[in-house]
């Protein structure tokens, strides 16, 4: 054999050898698609998104102030005229209440919530509300205004323009308005002044509540603190807490500890729940929400009513007694949607979803078949209607 033809069959041999490969490549990467594709979807929520540790929570705050600047939209009462007289005297300005006319003041109700772990100097927001006879408090300013905590202490100070988000206009004949006017916003104007306890643990353990109370979610929170800081620290103590010993490597920074729990994914284990929202025709079913085999007949019923009445007048040179007469007609229709018996059953969300579909009702008789299947026992969920 020539060696150019030696040359050729090697060649040859090179291109089927990496086709070769390429084909198994491709192969290997279809099964791991198609591996993806039949994995059992995992929901990981982050510890951080589903509980919360004990002592890191808000705390609210409350005040009454006065709101000033008004364009005539303030209180007509005496009880925003009183409080600025009583402040007047506090400032040692004496002025008579039965002096003071003006619509340009309104009483107010200040809340505002305290973060955790608040510092001095740190700012947060105010929302204010009319307790009196305001109109509008549009263009208004809130005075300083101390705010307390539950224990009669105060925590912070509030005061500062107010922004309403929108505007009240009228006139004799009309009026125009967008949100509500008796209630507002202060954006950062409230200025915290004294820092609130907080309790993090007692150095040697820390108490982690879920914000949904579940033992199988408790239990697997524990199991999965325990393999990140291998070892036994974490134990459920029922279904809304989980208590955890600080490690010894985290005595002298529980922050640490705390920051790498709240980083770890648990999957959460959901309950078979449907809520219903009658009001808008909501209607939000669970992944776990299962139908046992049943068969529905559901039918519609239309009544329609229509009022025609029948005006008789008098002809004309009619004697004087003669009167003009109604005569009511009322034309009712009844139509009933025919309805077969439906085959229905679902044991994943996509097999429920696609059960129920083929009905084809709307999502109001939807409401009325789920509350049935569940009265008669095949709907296997928690049914909750807001």
């Amino acid at each position: 054999m020539k060696e150019s033809e030696m040359c050729k069959v090697k060649k040859e041999k090179l291109k089927i050898k990496v086709r070769g490969q390429k084909s198994e490549v491709r192969t290997i990467l279809a099964l791991c698609f198609i591996m993806l594709f039949l994995a059992p979807a995992v929901h990981a929520e982050r510890i951080k998104d589903i509980a919360s540790f004990e002592g890191v929570r808000d705390n609210q705050l409350i005040g009454y102030g006065l709101i000033v600047g008004l364009n005539g939209t303030g209180d007509k009462g005496k009880t925003a005229i009183q409080s600025i007289s009583s402040m007047l005297e506090r400032m040692g300005v004496t002025v008579n209440p039965n002096d003071i006319k003006t619509k340009s003041i309104a009483a107010v109700v200040i809340t505002a919530t305290l973060p955790p772990f608040a510092k001095p100097g740190i700012k947060t927001d105010a929302l204010v509300s009319t307790i009196g006879d305001a109109n509008s408090i549009q263009g208004g300013t809130l005075l300083l205004t101390p705010l307390k905590g539950p224990d009669g202490k105060v925590y912070g100070l509030a005061q500062g323009p107010v922004s309403i988000g929108g505007f009240s206009a009228q006139g004799e004949g009309a009026t125009s308005q967008k949100n509500h006017p008796t209630a507002g916003k202060v954006p950062e104007g409230v200025i915290i002044e004294k820092e609130p306890q907080f309790i993090l643990g007692d150095g040697n353990e820390v108490r982690l509540f879920l914000h949904k109370a579940d033992f199988a979610t408790a239990d697997k929170i524990s199991k999965e603190i325990n393999k990140v800081f291998e070892g036994e620290y974490a134990f459920p103590v029922d279904s809304a807490s989980v208590r955890l010993a600080v490690p010894p490597d985290y005595k002298d920074n529980i922050v640490r500890m705390i920051t790498n729990v709240e980083e770890i994914n648990v999957r959460v284990d959901m309950t078979a729940k449907v809520v219903i929202n009658e009001r808008t025709g909501t209607i939000i079913i669970g992944d776990n929400v299962r139908i046992s085999p049943v068969a529905i007949a559901h039918g519609s019923l239309a009544i329609e009513i229509r009022e025609l009445p029948e005006v008789s007048q008098p002809l004309p040179f009619a004697p004087e007694k003669a009167e003009t007469t109604v005569v009511p007609r009322t034309n009712i229709y009844v139509k009933e949607q025919k309805a077969s018996l439906v085959p229905v059953a679902g044991v994943t969300l996509g097999q429920v979803v696609r059960a129920l579909n083929t009905l084809g009702v709307t999502p109001r008789d939807l409401i009325s078949i789920l509350q049935a299947l569940k009265a008669s026992g095949a709907l296997r969920a928690e049914l909750e209607i807001i």
